[in-house]
């Protein structure tokens, strides 16, 4: 079996997650490079796992002649020049959420894919390769619900790890831009429309420093649909249970919900408590199987020629969501889009 070798940029804990599946669980990829702005990290992976070459530079990484592919998860706003520059060395590229901190950015990612057809580009929305969100698309387009008109997510990120989120708040973009994309992200693909017009509101309900940095600890917002469909996203920070990402799609004929109980496993545990159901603790948890099946087909892709589902589009729309919905939250006023 020929195998893709690749080099990956960001070994925080998502970048450490990407590593070890391009590692250990991918069969036909190849970790031959790593960098890392922490020599510490760089020198784990070389000398723990065999990974050949490690670097704390990017642009000396992209001289490494091995590399077919880059994986990038460095820091958000890196995104779009690391995506530039590696297409430019002739490298397939995948890249974490978000696209670009901003507009500009993102067509910058976009003429940079434009530039080179014969590469694969692929964006990190892992949501819709897990394995419940990917059959309830399927049953979407056998008709199962009929037309769906209705799309409400939830996503709450745990209390327990606000303190190794709150260092990062004042460079996050704000609630919607850092966890609500996903479930943007997956009402665009389960409802096949763009958002024209947004309602938001939200605050600071419990950590009062995200204020700040003009953030919020909860928030909801509306949007509708330029077919005419709704979505409801409901997000929050303060989950005292665990990792919670709950999905609902409502049509014409029937219904559709996934994750209703964030569950870690089939185990229930009766005890002084009562009847108790365990919940994943964190998002790496949650979506681990579908951060593999992500990477697989990236990987597939250049092997067999063909274009990922995700495109550089995709992450440029849901930006301008974000930007549009933080705008609704700070304004208290509906905003359209184009």
């Amino acid at each position: 079996m020929k195998k893709v070798k690749v080099g990956i940029v960001g070994l925080g804990r998502l970048g450490m997650r990407h590593a070890s599946n391009l590692m250990f669980r991918i069969p036909n990829a190849e970790l031959v490079a790593a960098c890392s702005v922490k020599q510490d990290e760089v020198d784990y992976v070389r000398e723990s796992w065999g990974v050949a070459a490690g670097y704390t530079d990017f642009d000396e990484f992209l001289k490494n002649e091995d590399m077919e592919a880059v994986v990038i998860v460095s820091p958000s706003g890196q995104h779009c020049e690391q995506i530039g520059k590696a297409m430019a060395r002739g490298l397939h590229v995948f890249s974490e959420k978000p696209l670009g901190v901003d507009v500009a950015q993102c067509r910058q990612a976009e003429r940079a894919v434009e530039a080179h057809p014969e590469l694969v580009f692929q964006l990190g929305f892992m949501r819709r390769f897990d394995p419940s969100y990917a059959a309830a698309k399927q049953m979407i387009r056998e008709g199962r619900i009929g037309k769906p008109f209705l799309v409400k997510c939830t996503s709450l990120d745990p209390d327990s790890r606000i303190d190794s989120f709150l260092p990062f708040a004042p460079t996050s973009g704000g609630i919607f831009r850092d966890l609500t994309v996903h479930d943007i992200d997956l009402a665009r693909w389960l409802l096949e429309s763009d958002v024209t017009r947004i309602t938001a509101a939200g605050g600071c309900y419990k950590y009062d420093e995200l204020a700040k940095c003009d953030d919020v600890d909860n928030a909801v917002a509306l949007m509708e649909f330029k077919n005419g469909t709704v979505a409801l996203f409901d997000s929050g920070r303060i989950a005292p249970h665990g990792s919670h990402v709950e999905t609902e799609i409502q049509g014409t004929e029937g219904m559709l919900r996934i994750a209703v109980v964030p569950e870690k496993n089939r185990v229930l545990i009766y005890d002084q408590t009562g009847a108790v159901q365990q919940c994943a603790e964190d998002f790496l948890e949650r979506w681990a199987e579908a951060f593999q099946l992500e990477m697989q087909e990236f990987i597939d892709c250049i092997s067999e020629g063909r274009r990922p589902e995700v495109t550089v589009y995709d992450g440029t729309k849901c930006t301008e969501i974000t930007y549009a919905a933080t705008e609704a939250l700070h304004t208290h006023k509906t905003v359209e889009l184009d």
